[in-house]
């Protein structure tokens, strides 16, 4: 049965565990999966800018034995002479095995999965939509550090309208029990009713002060204010700095919180807090090659043995 990942919600929370166990058991003995995808080819389809996704995408097929091609910038592929999405992946359907696509316009990876017949598409992001590679990857340092998933409180803090990583992982997070979420956000970025109306009742709270919040949490979730996302230059100018976590914040967590980021930051992280052992978010960028290298396997149906 051919597979995709769209969405989070596309896998279980049985087959989230199972990746996970491959991307561990893979994180303690890459040797032994090192030829497991000979002869097998990834493509690395970007219509957007991308550098910790694609690169990991590639990293992780490469370090499986596999090969990779693509592009990384859609003015090189034949949509910029006017040709379907549709049509340019059936096209790279007759060249690889299987692909990971990241493109502007939501809805893209759903609509490029609908006319696959043989290769499985692996949604890298789709506009303000969904990221669910990189919940998977959030996932995975959250299991790694904490052990769980239930009885957790998470802000979420930064562009909580346009943050895609925010979207899925939220989604993702509200399926175990007695989460709680903590929107932190301007007025102008506020979650999207969409996405809280999914939420079991009771179960978040919106400010727009980060230190009155951080001390309740288990885990603080940064993002950027995304410029491309902005149609207006000065709106983004007057809400690009409206929060900055910095050392004097952190003197108010938890000691056991961690502090995760999507990346890439701007300045709402301020580089001091890197040398905190609760800022991991270097550590979860390394995870996202590992999760990644699991989901190939997957999505080929690779039968390994753990």
């Amino acid at each position: 049965m051919l597979r995709h990942l769209i969405q989070p919600l596309d896998f279980t929370t049985t087959e989230f565990e199972e990746l996970f166990r491959l991307a561990d058991d893979i994180l303690l003995d890459p040797i032994k999966y090192g030829d497991i995808c000979n002869g097998k080819i990834l493509a690395s389809l970007f219509f957007e800018p991308s550098t910790r996704t694609r690169l990991s995408f590639e990293s992780a097929m490469y370090r499986l034995g596999g090969e990779v091609v693509g592009f990384a910038d859609a003015k090189v592929s034949s949509t910029a002479k006017g040709e379907s999405l549709q049509d340019t992946l059936r096209t790279v359907e007759n060249y690889a095995d299987i692909a990971t696509m990241r493109h502007p316009k939501e809805g893209a990876a759903l609509l490029s999965a609908k006319a696959m017949n043989r290769m499985p598409i692996i949604n890298a992001g789709d506009g303000g939509h969904q990221h669910p590679t990189q919940t998977l990857t959030d996932l995975m340092t959250i299991r790694h550090y904490k052990k769980r998933f239930d009885n957790l409180t998470i802000g979420l803090c930064g562009d909580l309208k346009f943050g895609r990583t925010i979207h899925s992982l939220v989604r993702a997070m509200n399926r175990y029990e007695n989460v709680k979420f903590i929107f932190i956000s301007p007025d102008e970025l506020k979650m999207p009713k969409q996405f809280k109306d999914e939420l079991k009742e009771g179960s978040y709270e919106e400010t727009s002060n980060l230190e009155d919040a951080i001390d309740k949490l288990d885990i603080l979730y940064m993002s950027r204010v995304q410029k491309e996302r902005f149609v207006s230059e000065e709106e983004y100018i007057r809400l690009k700095d409206f929060f900055i976590l910095d050392n004097e914040k952190m003197k108010k967590a938890k000691e056991d919180m961690i502090v995760l980021h999507p990346l890439p930051r701007v300045n709402e992280i301020a580089t001091e807090v890197d040398s905190d052992s609760r800022a991991v978010y270097f550590e979860q960028a390394r995870f996202g090659m590992y999760i990644r290298m699991a989901l190939i396997i997957f999505l080929l149906e690779i039968e390994v043995e753990l």
